[in-house]
């Protein structure tokens, strides 16, 4: 990761333990800092005191996170921490239509995972964004 000039920071957004510790330990080992939430609130914390001072360049959540939803969590990042880029994970159609709410322009991702998709999105987003 020496030359790469994408993301290097990522917190991993999901209510599901396993799902969330094997992704996180894909991607640490694939040379990013990880970090882990598995609610909204905690999200929203570390995004308005990150630890050791390093916001995430990216933020991977489920779209149905406990405590909230990706949807609300994307609305929430773009007004308070715009250069942060917010990618959901689930079936985000199907999520934004239950929820009655129309799906934000944004990068999405299927469930369950792929590790090498997740790592491809990654890749593509430049770092940071700023509105």
């Amino acid at each position: 990761m020496a030359d790469y000039e994408g993301p290097k920071n990522l917190l991993i957004a999901d209510s599901d333990t396993l799902v969330r510790h094997a992704l996180a330990e894909y991607l640490r080992h694939c040379g990013y800092r990880v970090v882990e939430a598995t609610n909204f609130d905690e999200v929203i914390s570390i995004l308005e005191r990150p630890e050791d001072g390093v916001l995430p360049d990216i933020v991977l959540c489920d779209v149905g996170l406990t405590g909230g939803n990706g949807f609300a969590l994307r609305v929430w990042v773009r007004a308070h921490r715009p250069e942060v880029r917010v990618v959901l994970a689930g079936n985000v159609a199907a999520a934004a239509r239950a929820a009655g709410e129309l799906c934000e322009e944004g990068p999405d991702l299927g469930r369950p995972y792929d590790p090498q998709l997740v790592l491809d999105q990654i890749r593509r987003m430049k770092a940071p964004r700023l509105q």
